[in-house]
């Protein structure tokens, strides 16, 4: 099967351009095929854009154990309605992906499942260190340093010292500093607002464990990723990367601020929570100078009933993935940054980040993962319209401009003209992680 996509502008490597691009079964075979080349369909993009799929390294599609929340199917239609071609799930499911049995179960069940293409992180705990380092089939390890559930908080500095040390996988890391985090809870009687949610997790939390990591990274010698960065002082931490940092920002940390919460309640209520104006600010200024890398959903779904129970009883969380892609289409036209800024922080560092074999890049030889995108179709996001299993979105009611329109996965059509393909199976993601990250593949 072959597909000529004619007349967009495509975002490459080198600068977006106004070129054909042909696909040939699951690969791109032609950037500016000749004139003659044949194909089986052709698609007419004239007026949209050419971007790489989105590649979201943060997810948690509650599948096993809290499916009732989401499940692989309905997280990777969301993923392919919003424009994201790959995703990277984390291990606190239930069971939790801590052995190699529960790795390879989920990988089946995303074989089964999934509409897009998949990743499953490997979850640290105290004393796991020797599956840690014997695993494969993963993009990385998981720490979560700061409150989790079951047995994955991973806090003792001795356990830490170990998997830096000893493991090879690149690592990533939730943090805040546990300590923290419940003296301020303790002070504030467990809080009574989500106001006080910021104020337990504020930013001396974040800071502590942010640097607790780097350290433990930098005297290793041990790729480390942050998660999720959500403050001033950790973007000011990272301006130093030694080649072996990077880190990313999410929607939410970019867009919210506990301004938001009188307005949105638990809808914002995050880990690490939601900061201040000025944090968004320094985040958008972390991603534009470089300090952060990445952009990433941490999509993380609840149901609304259980998201409306008073504070502290409400769950930590919120669904991005359906919506990531437009948000930041969106901002382009707002000026904030450019198509080429997106397309750098959600398609191509991903792939460097976690040496993702053939994808983040509209190249020939690559997977042919790419979505059309128009930077001047206006929708709203509706609560009723949302494919992810949970049905409601904290931008609910928002109106942007620049929405993704059709999504290839692996050369099929997964989404266009508003219609998903249920049936259309992605594939487990590959990894070459002898390509040694973000700070060594940069001509790659």
């Amino acid at each position: 099967m072959r597909t000529l996509i004619r007349n967009a502008k495509c975002v490459l490597p080198d600068g977006v351009q106004q070129v054909d691009v042909l696909i040939e079964d699951s690969t791109i075979i032609g950037i500016d095929p000749p004139a003659t080349a044949a194909a089986d369909e052709t698609v007419d993009a004239s007026g949209l854009h050419l971007i790489p799929g989105v590649i979201d390294d943060q997810v948690h599609f509650r599948d096993p154990g809290l499916e009732h929340k989401e499940d692989l199917h309905t997280g990777s239609l969301a993923c392919a309605k919003g424009g994201v071609t790959t995703f990277l799930e984390m291990p606190n499911t239930k069971p939790a992906t801590i052995t190699p049995e529960a790795l390879d179960a989920k990988l089946q069940r995303a074989a089964d499942r999934c509409v897009v293409n998949y990743g499953f992180y490997i979850g640290a705990t105290p004393d796991n260190v020797e599956t840690l380092k014997a695993v494969t089939r993963t993009p990385g390890i998981k720490i979560f340093i700061g409150s989790s559930t079951g047995n994955l908080l991973v806090d003792e500095q001795e356990a830490l010292e170990r998997i830096f040390a000893e493991t090879t996988l690149p690592v990533c890391a939730h943090c805040e500093d546990e300590a923290t985090v419940r003296a301020n809870a303790e002070r504030l009687a467990g809080g009574s607002s989500h106001h006080d949610h910021s104020r337990i997790r504020d930013h001396q939390a974040a800071l502590i464990a942010t640097r607790r990591a780097i350290d433990l990274a930098v005297r290793h010698n041990h790729r480390f990723h942050v998660l999720h960065v959500s403050t001033a002082d950790e973007v000011e931490l990272l301006r130093e990367n030694h080649g072996l940092i990077t880190a990313e920002a999410c929607p939410h940390h970019l867009l919210f601020n506990v301004d938001d919460y009188d307005r949105l309640g638990s809808l914002v209520q995050m880990n690490p929570s939601i900061k201040t104006r000025e944090d968004n600010e320094a985040l958008w200024q972390g991603l534009l100078d470089g300090r952060l890398q990445v952009i990433a959903t941490d999509h993380a779904p609840h149901t609304l009933e259980e998201k409306q129970q008073p504070y502290p009883h409400s769950p930590s969380g919120l669904p991005a993935v359906e919506n990531s892609l437009a948000l930041m289409l969106n901002a382009v036209n707002e000026g904030r940054c450019t198509l080429e800024n997106v397309v750098s922080w959600m398609c191509d560092a991903p792939a460097r980040v976690w040496d993702i074999v053939g994808k983040g890049r509209i190249v020939e030889g690559y997977d042919a993962d790419l979505v059309l995108v128009d930077l001047s179709r206006q929708a709203t996001i509706r609560n009723a319209e949302q494919v992810t299993k949970c049905g409601w979105s904290p931008w609910d009611g928002v109106t942007l401009t620049g929405w993704p329109v059709r999504t290839w996965v692996m050369g099929q059509t997964v989404f266009a003209d508003g219609q998903l393909d249920a049936s259309v199976r992605g594939r487990e993601a590959r990894y070459e992680h002898e390509r040694g990250g973000f700070w060594n593949t940069s001509e790659k």
